[in-house]
């Protein structure tokens, strides 16, 4: 069975971070394995607090996983502060962990920061160039391309700048435009391509970007093509939004499993 490990925080509402990650691989085929990076107090309305953990226990867990279990590919998810970002890419590096997927966590849906402004720099110098795919969507794009995205075409021309910080693959994704239908990009050096799906009218969301930047590494994992991982993960995340179990007041978690455990 192929493996997964996820570098994140907790969501106690369990609907986005690691909770969401390890449901995510779990429905994608793959057995997931964690490495925590904070604690966050949440629900469906938003963050109430939060606290990141010692980078040195982040790289224990990290090494303790990569030792025994090993990981096909990688995911990170919130990673809070400079400290715990340098201390997760120098791991990665060290240990030669393969297929990263990084989704640059930087505000929660409801606005809540959790990512230190410090952390941005190294995010750009220290972890994107040890990216397979990076996830952003388009208010991360903006900071990590340096730059308005106001359409689509400027969502390809961010996606070719942060591809000259160092990751194989950009997926800019395009959920904060307005537009009846609802458009990815991705880009690498061979390609631009767009992904398009219909706008799904609903305001049950939470954890979105942390289950398709999971799908993605769950389907690398299996060995599916970079491309093909994400179309076939941005069809699987369709899914869990149409099927989403409305629960919560604010914005509600996704179905994850939607087509059945196995």
């Amino acid at each position: 069975m192929h493996t997964a490990l996820t570098i994140a925080g907790s969501d106690s509402g369990g609907g986005a971070g690691i909770q969401a990650d390890l449901k995510t691989f779990a429905a994608n085929g793959v057995y997931g394995t964690s490495a925590l990076t904070a604690i966050t107090a949440q629900n469906t309305l938003g963050v109430t607090a939060w606290v990141a953990l010692e980078a040195d226990l982040v790289i224990a867990q990290i090494e303790a996983v990569a030792g025994d279990i090993g990981a096909d590919a990688v995911k990170t998810g919130m990673l809070a502060n400079a400290a715990i970002v340098e201390a997760v890419a120098a791991t990665i590096r060290s240990l030669d962990l393969p297929q990263l997927v990084v989704d640059p966590v930087m505000v929660a849906k409801g606005g809540d920061r959790l990512l230190e402004d410090s952390a941005i720099d190294a995010m750009r110098t220290e972890l994107l160039p040890l990216a397979h795919v990076v996830t952003p969507n388009i208010p991360e794009a903006e900071v990590l391309a340096g730059m308005d995205i106001r359409s689509l075409h400027d969502m390809k021309e961010a996606g070719r700048r942060i591809l000259q910080l160092g990751p194989r693959v950009v997926l800019v994704k395009g959920g904060h435009l307005e537009g009846p239908d609802s458009i990815d990009v991705a880009c690498s050096d061979a390609e631009i391509i767009e992904i398009r799906g219909d706008r799904i009218p609903t305001k049950h969301t939470h954890g979105t970007g942390c289950t398709l930047a999971s799908a993605i590494a769950a389907n690398l994992a299996n060995g599916l093509r970079d491309m093909d991982a994400i179309r076939v993960a941005r069809e699987y995340v369709e899914g869990a939004i149409r099927n989403a179990p409305g629960l919560g007041r604010g914005r509600g978690p996704l179905s994850h499993f939607w087509r059945g455990l196995y």
